[in-house]
């Protein structure tokens, strides 16, 4: 058999393109062992704050601190990671599923160990890659909240506003619609700073042979606030109601277990922190929609509006309160949006030839 025949891939994400092949175990016993290796895909946008310097090195500083994260090895020249076989939680638990009590235990131990962590630490072995969101404070909730609040109003919204100004004003979305959650976000309470795994979605965690939990893609890690990695997991996880007030009970028992003040004002700061993840999807999603319909013909985008149009219509529907929004449009105007958009950028749509 060929070594071509040994690759599986290219595996499912959405940043990277991931490869796993097998490879002989380090300890010479003649067996065989997988492994990933993966690099970034090209032209793909980032509309995530990174904060880490490489993400292999943060992984293999939290070896021995976190469980069930893969290993990374060097192999002539090239860093790999362990593969994990095994489900996605997605595929074992999906949507609208409540964990396991298995599951929801071991992620319990995953929010103990990552307030268990010294970010200091972390960040002196790993180095930062956006060392100016870090500099200067600490265990400042509000600020870290305000700063997360101008990446996504910055990097977000107004580097990519002369492209997409039409589009959101069509959308309902106006300038200063995060203006409203700066004010919130100045009143939350301060709790230790922690590490964040800032990605805990089902896609995110496997579930191998033996039922157990391995948490993967560490690349959006950062320090701050440890209630929002819980705002991020609950906003990404669309837990049913009843599953919400378990995971939030479990969490608060984890993390002052291991660190005493780290779930205080949680009652009155995690809606504000909710609130800040269905805006932030607004400006993420508005614009991946555009991209999505990159390239397509315009019979091919036109296919593709329905189903786009309801998605970016519960998005909007989601955030009207945190962006102050007026009215929420039906699925046919956020369609008719699009179609305006391409229409004034031809380039993004191919025409279709026969």
């Amino acid at each position: 058999m060929s070594d071509e025949a040994l690759l599986v891939g290219p595996l499912k994400g959405y940043h990277h393109e991931t490869y796993a092949f097998p490879l002989p175990a380090a300890d010479g016993s003649g067996r065989q062992t997988w492994w990933k290796c993966r690099d970034p895909r090209a032209g793909l946008l980032w509309f995530d704050l990174r904060v880490f310097a490489s993400e292999k090195a943060l992984v293999r500083a939290l070896q021995g601190s976190i469980t069930r994260i893969p290993a990374v090895i060097d192999r002539e020249a090239v860093s790999l990671y362990t593969f994990v076989e095994g489900r996605t939680l997605g595929e074992a638990c999906p949507p609208e599923w409540a964990l396991s009590e298995r599951h929801a235990g071991q992620l319990g131990v995953l929010f103990r160990e990552l307030v268990s962590v010294r970010p200091e630490a972390v960040v002196a072995s790993v180095g930062l890659a956006t060392g100016g969101f870090l500099a200067g404070w600490k265990d400042d909730s509000a600020a870290f909240l305000g700063r997360l609040i101008d990446f996504t109003d910055v990097h977000i919204y107004q580097r990519h506003l002369p492209r997409y100004r039409s589009l959101f004003r069509d959308l309902g979305i106006p300038g200063g619609a995060l203006d409203g959650l700066r004010a919130a976000a100045e009143a939350l309470v301060p709790r230790p700073f922690a590490l964040l795994h800032g990605d805990l979605h089902r896609e995110n965690f496997v579930v191998d042979a033996r039922d157990d939990l391995w948490t993967i893609d560490w690349e959006l890690a950062m320090v701050g606030d440890p209630l929002y990695d819980l705002a991020t997991h609950l906003h990404l996880m669309h837990y049913p109601p009843e599953e919400q007030v378990r995971i939030i009970t479990m969490w608060c028992r984890a993390v002052e277990s291991a660190r005493p003040g780290s779930s205080w004002g949680w009652r009155t700061d995690l809606p504000v922190l909710r609130a800040y993840k269905r805006a932030q999807s607004v400006y993420t999603d508005v614009i991946r929609a555009a991209l999505g319909l990159h390239g397509l013909t315009e019979e091919a985008a036109r296919r593709q509006l329905p189903q786009l149009a309801s998605r970016i219509k519960g998005v909007l529907g989601a955030a009207r309160r945190p962006l102050g929004l007026r009215a929420e449009p039906t699925a046919e105007e956020v369609a008719a949006a699009y179609a305006r958009w391409l229409r004034a950028h031809p380039s993004s749509a191919t025409t279709a030839t026969s």
